[in-house]
């Protein structure tokens, strides 16, 4: 199955992208994602589809498709919203101001006309062949009713001017002024959506610099020359100074210096950056010089992960968004028969003139709005997702922001979650066999590992001898196991694989020979200072804590009577923490907050997993939320936006809905202009807008 990613050109708002979306469903394409804000489209096209019809298709729908290889190209200035808008304001101003002055050549029917005819005529080439190209394809669209309102009071103002009828028959000012103020409501809406999605264009700016690459010639001498990014691959070196962006991920391999990670993590201040340590491309170096290996390129970047979880986000649909998307599809047909039945109506039983019956037809026309259904529910996604990227959290799917208002409780992993992960070793003792030895087949054995104990070990003890071994095991949760060329089996691991070798519980490690007991390793493992503040703000917004961890008893109640917890299990084992997490569910909708391959079982299973940015590859995979630079400080705010989105999506369906449910029987009822119509219709995607955009600055923590 072949996936088209492209860019759509000439999608202006909601209505055109529900538009698109119906035509593809209609062909058989699948998984259809389209985002108005970033005119961003991907679809799947199955096996026997011609992927270039289906393209030609969207084009002949009135929009321009621009692949990955193309280019968007530049289009002329008098193409844009922007100059149709002034273009046609300068026509309409003066047939507005007739009914204010009395100005004798501007109540001229034919004067009028010719103030009409270029409004007209351009509303015709933007709405009016959208509005032809959706009915040819049977899917009506928004533009129909603009189009048909325009058209009503256009055709019947010429109808009376060319048989002279008078100046009851002229509502040229109704036909320009709808289309004029349609096209300000559509440049305001465009306006307003991008300006939802600043994070992501903040963040797609970060990806590009010039770069100090080095060479270095055959005498070992170093000379810069100044490249752009995109031209560096892995393993190029490059030279970083003061202020100077990072140009890509890398490994810094010589100096030290203060990285400003706050516009992709969130951290408040520069964190330090020393040899051996990684750097992420887009980040500013605050203080300092480095030299460093680049690791990552383009796609593979963190910062390029980052955009593309955003913008898959953005693409997916919560519930409510389906049912608006439902509501919307029979929209435009269900409001252009209560036009026609208000026209019916006023003029065959309510006795006006035919102006009237056409008039108060055309105020519903105008004053229907589907985009506000479609636009509620992606323009609080979207700020609420860069909001959450800005401050280093990265979300999966807005279906996981909507699900975040039913979470009561969470269960946190311990090690590398609540503590730092980075374990200093404490005691440790060996039984009939030499330090060396011990220190040996322990490094051998936790190599293969990849805990947070196991990557602390073998850190600290790095460059001891290896031992040769065979047949090596992880035994998930508990320890791993292996053989040596003597036939000797070797077992490090938990108490758990421990307890029948010893009666001592105390340890962190245990190392057995052929099940005998040969040694342990203590690690002492400090509290992540903000992990005490984060179980407080949980638990006063009502959420209950609890711990799940595969250590002993003790040392997990300890941690949980200190921190807060209410509830722990310990000394449970992956399987265990898959069916614990599994039990907790059947009570309430639950989060699970891990680190480590252990976890991801748990994290995939829990109603919304978060994992920590350091975690293995298999846990960020398996979790619905990551919080970057190991930052568990952000758990709450992650809490809150969840919450706070879906409020924001619930107050704009409710506009949404509300508006249109108000707005189009008293346009029925003949209480409303078609002009002021108009106007209110172009303004009523704005409110949504600004709405969503409160997300972006509102106190999200209660």
């Amino acid at each position: 199955m072949e996936t088209i990613s492209c860019k759509v050109k000439g999608m202006n708002c909601s209505s055109c992208a529900l538009t698109i979306s119906k035509y593809l469903e209609k062909k058989g394409m699948e998984d259809v994602a389209i985002s108005v804000a970033t005119e961003e489209l991907s679809f799947n096209v199955p096996q026997g589809a011609n992927a270039g019809d289906i393209i030609n298709g969207i084009n002949s729908l009135g929009y321009e498709v621009v692949l990955p290889n193309q280019g968007a190209g530049t289009k002329p200035f008098y193409t844009t919203l922007a100059f149709k808008f002034w273009f046609c304001l300068v026509f309409t101003a003066p047939l507005l101001l007739h009914m204010w002055v009395s100005w004798h050549w501007l109540h001229n029917a034919w004067v009028q006309l010719a103030l009409t005819l270029p409004v007209y005529i351009v509303g015709m080439l933007h709405f009016g062949r959208s509005a032809f190209r959706s009915l040819r394809n049977g899917m009506a669209n928004m533009d129909v009713l603009i189009t048909l309102g325009a058209t009503a009071a256009f055709a019947y103002s010429l109808t009376g001017t060319l048989m002279n009828m008078g100046a009851d028959y002229l509502f040229y000012e109704t036909a320009a002024a709808i289309l004029t103020l349609v096209f300000l409501g559509n440049l305001l809406e465009e306006r307003s959506v991008k300006s939802t999605t600043t994070a992501i264009a903040e963040l797609a700016k970060m990806q590009h610099t010039v770069a100090k690459k080095i060479h270095v010639n055959d005498k070992g001498q170093e000379h810069i020359d100044e490249v752009d990014n995109s031209a560096l691959r892995v393993g190029d070196r490059v030279l970083v100074n003061t202020g100077d962006k990072i140009p890509m991920d890398g490994t810094i391999y010589w100096g030290s210096g203060h990285v400003d990670e706050s516009m992709i993590t969130g951290e408040s201040g520069p964190v330090s950056r020393n040899e051996k340590e990684k750097v992420i491309g887009g980040t500013i170096l605050d203080s300092g010089s480095i030299k460093m290996y680049i690791t990552a390129t383009g796609k593979d970047t963190v910062l390029s992960y980052i955009i593309e979880l955003v913008k898959q986000a953005q693409h997916n649909k919560p519930p409510m968004q389906k049912l608006a998307d439902k509501i919307s599809g029979i929209f435009v047909p269900a409001v252009l028969g209560i036009a026609l039945v208000t026209f019916l109506g006023w003029y065959f039983i309510g006795g006006t003139t035919l102006d009237v019956a056409i008039m108060r037809s055309v105020a519903v026309l105008v004053i229907a709005c589907p985009c506000a259904m479609g636009l509620a529910t992606p323009a609080a996604v979207m700020v609420g997702l860069g909001r959450a990227a800005r401050n280093g959290i990265l979300i999966k799917g807005a279906n996981t922001l909507e699900s975040f208002r039913n979470i009561r409780q969470i269960v946190f992993d311990k090690t590398g979650t609540l503590t730092t992960g980075k374990l200093q070793i404490g005691q440790w003792k060996t039984i009939d066999l030499e330090d060396e030895t011990f220190r040996s087949l322990v490094f051998s054995l936790e190599k293969y590992s990849s805990h947070p104990i196991a990557r602390s070990l073998t850190a600290a003890w790095k460059g001891v001898p290896e031992t040769a071994l065979q047949q090596v095991r992880e035994h998930k949760g508990v320890g791993m196991a292996a053989k040596d060329k003597e036939g000797n089996e070797w077992r490090l691991g938990s108490y758990i694989m421990a307890k029948d070798a010893t009666t001592d519980d105390t340890h962190s490690i245990y190392l057995l020979r052929n099940d005998a007991l040969a040694g342990w390793v203590d690690f002492i493992d400090e509290l992540r200072p903000e992990a005490k503040k984060v179980i407080a703000d949980l638990k006063n917004s009502g959420i209950r804590t609890i711990l799940l961890s595969g250590d002993m008893r003790r040392k997990c109640e300890q941690l949980a009577g200190e921190l807060g917890i209410d509830e722990v299990f310990a000394e449970q084992s992956p399987q265990q923490k898959l069916q614990k997490i599994d039990e907790l569910m059947l009570s309430a909708p639950t989060a699970m907050v891990g680190d480590g391959i252990n976890d991801a079982p748990a994290l995939a299973k829990a109603t919304i997993g978060i994992s920590l940015s350091d975690s293995t590859q298999v846990a960020m995979q398996s979790a619905n939320v990551i919080l970057l630079n190991n930052h568990l400080g952000a758990l709450p705010l992650a809490m809150g936006l969840g919450k706070h989105t879906y409020l924001t999506i619930k107050q704009n369906l409710f506009w949404a809905f509300i508006y249109n449910v108000v707005a189009i029987p008293v346009a029925a009822l003949g209480f409303l202009n078609p002009i002021v119509g108009a106007l209110i219709m172009g303004l009523s995607d704005v409110v949504l807008a600004i709405n969503s955009v409160r997300l972006r600055f509102k106190n999200v923590s209660h």
